[in-house]
């Protein structure tokens, strides 16, 4: 490799490390992303220069022979390369430069599942192409064939990229809304999975060894195979453990480049990819330790999966309860010093975090120390709750994750619940059958008044367990919309 293209995929690095180090804080997110863009210019234009001049090296040959036709031919095929190039990579841009512009923060996680369903199916199609055209990507060996090493490559590229596609197609679906998001339960789903997997394995293995001749059947297979899993995977998930989901999928997207870039002998895409994937593997884990679960238990099916959980929905409506009005949470809310209000997805569904940020600026004007909590599997994908509250300007330095704040409470006199659920069940630490047993909570019942902000008693999280939060004496509910009732708590307030 040319030691100038190796120090630009290098610097191309850098960046890329540079970016998440900054997406590691919503105060740096914005100069991260800028990092991530200069980065992937880098590379993207180190790869185009690179290969370009390949044809005009051979069109010297031609020349040096006095056969200007083939010269003149070989250039403007070259010409008609790079603009092709340069019009997928236009009409790309346009694209996501209208879906970014038009697309709603809340809408956020499917976004995110969408783009890894494009990653993969994009290392699908390399794979398949380095397969049907090897010399292009300089695969041949001697005897005309692909080498071993080559084609597990290929296969590993193929496999993770596929189940990426069709697994991120599906965590899109239970997202958006487009498909139930709670667990799809498959009979003998642990066997079909595993012979699945199995099955992939041992035909990559094949693939490896087989003649050229043999191969077309190892690798259909080995891709329908990886379709089906993808699926399999991800249907009996349900929606509370979409967080790890989409890290995880982030973390398989990134694989898939790393095995695609092996292939192409590119740097810059096994570079790229190792930082993706080893980043949401983290992430992933992160993730399943802030629910008190394993990354296996999370495959094995999702909260939810026991039909008689959410069938307490009866007992739930006789149990007492005081409910209020958004004037009594107004007059309590500016009596208070303290304030901790944690958000969660229905805070997002109702869109209410500009008129959240309304009510905490009022606060703020009457001396009231506000802050926000965030719990780590908050919202539909990791970081959901910070974006929301950063796209409603609110101050970097007021939001606080669980373990920062979660001691605050017992100093706290209101504890301002809107939206979450789960994160805040004290049957975390208290009922070993709860599914959610161990998982981190916030210490709500320690504050002085809690107000907690749902559409109605009748509904719970997504681990479909009942809230003993709704019952406490110092528990006021508030059923509305979310974004009326913090309105009409500002109106009143006013």
């Amino acid at each position: 490799m040319n030691p100038w293209v190796a120090l630009a995929y290098l610097v191309a690095g850098i960046f890329f490390i540079l970016a998440l180090r900054g997406l590691s804080s919503p105060a740096t997110s914005r100069t991260g992303n800028r990092f991530g863009m200069a980065g992937m210019l880098i590379a993207v234009v180190t790869t185009l220069v690179t290969h370009w001049p390949t044809k005009i090296v051979g069109c010297e040959e031609f020349a040096a022979r006095g056969e200007f036709g083939f010269c003149t031919e070989l250039i403007v095929l070259d010409w008609v390369l790079v603009g092709e190039i340069l019009i997928a990579i236009a009409i790309g841009a346009i694209i996501g430069l209208t879906i970014a512009r038009r697309i709603a923060m809340t809408a956020m996680p499917e976004l995110v599942a969408a783009f890894h369903s494009l990653v993969g199916l994009a290392a699908v199609l390399v794979g398949w192409a380095a397969y049907l055209n090897p010399a292009a990507f300089g695969l041949v060996t001697a005897d005309g064939g692909i080498g071993a090493v080559s084609k597990i490559e290929m296969g590993l590229g193929i496999a993770i990229g596929a189940i990426t596609f069709s697994g991120s197609v599906i965590a899109f679906l239970k997202l958006s809304g487009r498909m139930s998001g709670s667990p799809i339960l498959l009979p003998a789903r642990h066997v079909v999975n595993l012979a699945t997997l199995a099955a992939i394995v041992v035909l990559t293995a094949l693939f490896a060894m087989a003649t050229p001749g043999d191969t077309l059947p190892l690798i259909v297979g080995l891709t329908v195979l990886a379709f089906v899993i993808g699926f399999l995977l991800i249907v009996p998930i349900g929606g509370a453990d979409m967080p790890v989901v989409v890290s995880m999928l982030n973390s398989y997207s990134g694989w898939a480049a790393a095995a695609m870039g092996f292939t192409l002998g590119n740097t810059a895409m096994i570079v790229t990819g190792a930082l993706v994937g080893s980043s949401g593997a983290i992430l992933s884990y992160i993730m399943c330790r802030a629910m008190n679960r394993s990354f296996l238990s999370v495959i094995a099916g999702g909260f939810g999966a026991d039909s008689s959980a959410g069938g307490g929905g009866e007992a739930r409506e006789q149990r007492p309860y005081k409910q209020g009005s958004a004037a009594d949470a107004a007059f309590m809310l500016e009596q208070a010093e303290k304030v901790i209000i944690i958000p969660g997805y229905g805070m997002a569904v109702a869109q209410a975090q500009h008129a959240l940020r309304e009510m905490g600026d009022v606060l703020k004007e009457k001396g009231v120390e506000v802050k926000y909590a965030i719990h780590p599997v908050a919202g539909r994908m990791p970081g959901h709750m910070n974006v929301l509250l950063a796209e409603a300007n609110v101050p970097y330095d007021e939001v606080f994750e669980l373990e920062d704040i979660n001691s605050e409470f017992a100093q706290a006199d209101v504890a301002f619940i809107i939206g979450a659920n789960d994160v805040v069940n004290p049957a975390a630490k208290t009922d070993k059958s709860s599914p959610i047993y161990g998982m981190p909570v916030f210490d709500v019942g320690n504050a002085k008044q809690v107000f907690f902000i749902k559409r109605s008693m009748g509904g719970v999280g997504y681990a479909g367990v009942d809230n003993d939060v709704f019952y406490m004496d110092q528990t006021m509910m508030l059923l509305s919309d979310a974004k009326k009732m913090v309105e009409e708590i500002v109106k009143a307030m006013d």
